[in-house]
């Protein structure tokens, strides 16, 4: 049976991380990346960069789902311009789940997130729209991570805690139970988050 196809919009270390994730699942034929002009022409891990941003209309008569694989650490804004830009084009922005990751059943995630290699999204857990869940990351149960967040690696997101929309949580952090976050926050990495920030927090000691 032939796969759908897929256009990854990135061309960056995050994506190749994104296309060993793609490549395991099996439910999809990676059929090009979507990076900077001047990457234009170049492949990553075999896969060509078939244009810029300027060219996501062309590609979608030839392929209608994508995923984003751009990174996002200091601020979200590129990621949600690329989420805003894919729906406007009627995209399909499918969720992709590592074979290595676990979801639960009574668990929730919204449309183009992104579950990579020993992620576990656990019972009634809510994770948003554009949202990545690195390698190795906990969504325990009842948390909620709201829209285009990225949880880093390694990351404890405890049960009942909340991320604000648009906000990062860094590698080895760790979320109390039933915190909240709020959004576009910024958790640097290998932190104990004991109580809950108002939008735009920085916490980085």
């Amino acid at each position: 049976m032939n796969q759908p196809a897929i256009l990854l919009v990135g061309a960056g270390g995050h994506t190749r991380a994104c296309i060993e994730v793609i490549e395991q699942e099996g439910r999809y034929a990676i059929a090009g990346l979507v990076g900077m002009p001047v990457e234009v022409g170049e492949t990553v891990l075999g896969y060509p960069v078939l244009g810029g941003d300027a060219e996501l209309p062309a590609l979608r008569e030839r392929c209608s789902n994508a995923l984003i694989t751009l990174g996002q650490i200091q601020s979200p804004e590129a990621r949600i311009r690329l989420f805003s830009l894919l729906e406007r084009l009627c995209f399909s922005l499918p969720v992709v789940v590592s074979p290595r990751g676990h979801v639960s059943r009574h668990a929730s995630l919204g449309p183009g997130s992104i579950v990579m290699h020993g992620a576990i999204v656990n019972a009634c857990a809510r994770v948003g729209r554009n949202c990545i869940l690195n390698s190795r990351a906990l969504v325990e149960h009842d948390a909620v991570i709201e829209d285009h967040c990225h949880i880093s690696t390694g990351a404890l997101v405890n049960g009942g805690a909340r991320v604000g929309a648009g906000s990062f949580v860094g590698s080895g952090s760790v979320l109390r139970e039933g915190i909240a976050l709020g959004e576009r926050s910024l958790v640097g990495m290998g932190l104990v988050v004991r109580k809950s920030h108002p939008a735009q927090s920085r916490i980085i000691r």
